[in-house]
Order: C-alpha cells, then sequence, then structure tokens
C-alpha cells in the first residue's frame, strides 16, 4: 500500500464517539499499519481554542461569535499544524473540522447561512476523507454527562443537526456510519472505508 499524506475528519452530533474512534483509528494506523499518524481535533489547543470552549458554555456568546471564532480557529489549525503534518507525509486524522461549523452555527441562526460559514473558512485545506458518525439525538445526549453539556446539546436542536448532517452527507458524498452499536463493530467499519481510501490514492 503506497503511503501518501491523507487528510481524514470524523465527525457527528455531540456524542457519536468521534472523539473515541478518532484515537482508536490513530492507534489501528500506526501501530498496526505502520502509517505516520498525527490526531488533532476541534477545538484545536490554540488560545483561540482554549477560548472557544469556554464560550461553548456560555449562552450570552451569539452564534455569530462561535462562528467567527471557529473560523479564525481553524484557519490557525490548518496552516500552523494539519498542513504541516501532511506536508511531512503523516496521515492527519481530526476530530471535527468544518463540517462542525457549518450544521451547528447555521442552524442556531437564521441570520447564519452555510455559504456565509464557507466564505469565513475559504483559506483553509479540505479532507480527502469524512466519515460522518450516525447516531439518535436521545442516545447521544445520555452518553454525555450533565457537566460537559454545551449550551446547544438538547434534544430538539440535536435532531435538527443530525438531520443536517445526513443530508449535507448525501449531498457532498461523505461516508455514513452508524455508531449506534459496539465499539469494535463500528472502529472496524471505520478502518474498513479508511484502508479502502488509502489502496485507491493515486
Amino acid at each position: 500500500m503506497t503511503k501518501k499524506p491523507l487528510f481524514i475528519v470524523l465527525d457527528g452530533i455531540d456524542g457519536c464517539g468521534s472523539t473515541t474512534h478518532s484515537q482508536l483509528l490513530a492507534a489501528f494506523l500506526e501501530y498496526k499499519k505502520d502509517f505516520k499518524v498525527h490526531l488533532t481535533h476541534e477545538p484545536s489547543k490554540s488560545d483561540i481554542g482554549k477560548l472557544l470552549r469556554k464560550f461553548l458554555k456560555n449562552e450570552e456568546i451569539p452564534p455569530t461569535t462561535d462562528a467567527l471564532l471557529f473560523a479564525a480557529d481553524r484557519d490557525l489549525h490548518y496552516h500552523n499544524e494539519i498542513k504541516k503534518r501532511l506536508d511531512d507525509g503523516y496521515i492527519v486524522i481530526s476530530d471535527r473540522y468544518i463540517e462542525s461549523s457549518i450544521i451547528y452555527q447555521s442552524i442556531q441562526s437564521d441570520r447564519i447561512s452555510i455559504e456565509w460559514i464557507k466564505q469565513l473558512n475559504k483559506f483553509i485545506g479540505h479532507p480527502d476523507l469524512t466519515i460522518i458518525l450516525d447516531i439518535e439525538a436521545k442516545t447521544a445526549l445520555a452518553r454525555k454527562k450533565e457537566k460537559d453539556l454545551e449550551k446547544f446539546e438538547d434534544t430538539s436542536f440535536l435532531v435538527k443537526v443530525r438531520n443536517l448532517y445526513l443530508s449535507r452527507a448525501k449531498q457532498e458524498g461523505y461516508h455514513i456510519i452508524s455508531s449506534d452499536d459496539i465499539i469494535e463493530f463500528v472502529q472496524e467499519k471505520i478502518q474498513k472505508t479508511v484502508l479502502d481510501k488509502l489502496n485507491t490514492q493515486n
């Protein structure tokens, strides 16, 4: 198998398991398949990312501010971390990326369009493979501890989020994998999707 750089994103509604599966996928590719792997996430570890984590629990912060901060964090994240690793031949796995902004911020406010979010993020690179982990909203919320809940996490909102993820996945050709199953089975499907992508790279 040719070992070329690849940018992979795992995304989905909160509680879908993207963090767990990103970690498992990274370990599989690095230790079982001998790839150079860099695992990252959004919000990033930058100062902007740290500010975002604080704001995500504050209901007084408008969604437009969230969108602008996410775009700033992502621009820095891509150019200072992701692109550098890809240039060095790594497989980069990101737990969430631009789809999270497109979905969450556009649903939070009628004033925020998907096109505006795309414009804010127009200078970033795009993933080679995006996998949407799908799960019902009630099941996803049940996985979260109350202290970890963010301001937009309630069942009715997450139902809208899930529906838009599925709609955009079909529109953009993203892979959809149900994460409402035993972790090992879900991870096996993710690994197969990634290996298939690696095998078909030019």
